[in-house]
């Protein structure tokens, strides 16, 4: 059974600096295309950023240059590191495999 566990949201203040983690069991994240999506407050759930099983990477314009998707292999591991946090970043976070997979989700707040 696959399980995705995201951890590493909190609040921060705007400007800040965070790094999520979604740990896979029963997965390969090597081998899986993965994603972090979140919603927003009142918000729809919306695309954040893509790792490819090749490690190509892609991401939403409005964190594009401030947001970094990686992964660690040897943990099984997919990070999301958060610069220059704004406001509107605020939202719980998600991770996703290309088997439609879902964690529970993580929530980040970033105080003005």
């Amino acid at each position: 059974q696959v399980q995705l566990v995201e951890s590493g949201g909190g609040l921060v203040q705007a400007g800040g600096s965070l790094r999520l983690s979604c740990v896979a069991s029963g997965s390969i994240v090597s081998l899986n295309g993965m994603d972090w999506h979140r919603q927003g407050p009142g918000k729809q759930r919306e695309f954040v950023a893509h790792i490819s099983r090749f490690g190509d990477t892609d991401y939403a314009s409005s964190v594009k240059g401030r947001f970094t998707i990686s992964r660690d292999n040897a943990k099984n591991t997919m990070y999301l590191q958060m610069n220059s946090l704004k406001p509107e970043d605020t939202a719980v976070y998600y991770c996703t495999d290309s088997y439609g997979h879902w964690g529970q989700g993580t929530q980040v707040t970033v105080s003005s």
